[in-house]
């Protein structure tokens, strides 16, 4: 969304002065802006969450099946819900899943490591996140107050 702010700093870093400075349409323009971008910083932060508890989800059943010995029956997924039978025939090496579709053989050290670096950069992308949510919001917050009293200052008394 374009807005007609001409040169002004990053909404994130915008002062209370400068929103004081904006017309009504500048002030709804830019409270529609920084409110669109806590909700996409809010859709990413759920997915990041969601992605970190499968990571540790994945972690926690490599632990359990390097306890397993060799030969075991199990079930073995081939999706969320379905399960085949299946014989465990070695348990140092695994398949890695490295994103769209393509697997690595892994032994299972380097899978759980691969899996505990993956969990640490999305906890501290996850943290970044919040950081800049909440800056983003309190922005959001000042140019809702300021854009409520310029409205009620334009508002015929009687």
């Amino acid at each position: 969304m374009a807005s007609s702010k001409g040169g002004a700093a990053s909404p994130a870093v915008l002062r209370a002065s400068e929103m004081e400075k904006m017309s009504v349409e500048q002030l709804k323009a830019l409270k529609e802006q920084i409110d669109l971008e806590v909700n996409l910083l809010q859709d990413s932060l759920n997915n990041i969450k969601t992605a970190t508890g499968r990571l540790e989800t994945t972690a926690t059943s490599l632990h359990d099946l390097s306890l397993r010995p060799q030969g075991k029956k199990m079930l073995v997924p081939l999706t969320a819900s379905l399960y085949v039978p299946g014989t465990l025939d070695d348990a140092d090496k695994v398949l890695v899943d490295i994103g769209t579709g393509y697997f690595v053989e892994k032994t299972m050290n380097e899978g759980k490591d691969y899996c505990e670096r993956k969990i640490n950069l999305l906890k501290s992308n996850f943290e970044q996140l919040i950081e800049l949510a909440t800056k983003k919001k309190t922005v959001a917050d000042e140019a809702g107050a300021i854009l409520q009293t310029k409205l009620r200052q334009l508002a015929p008394t009687n």
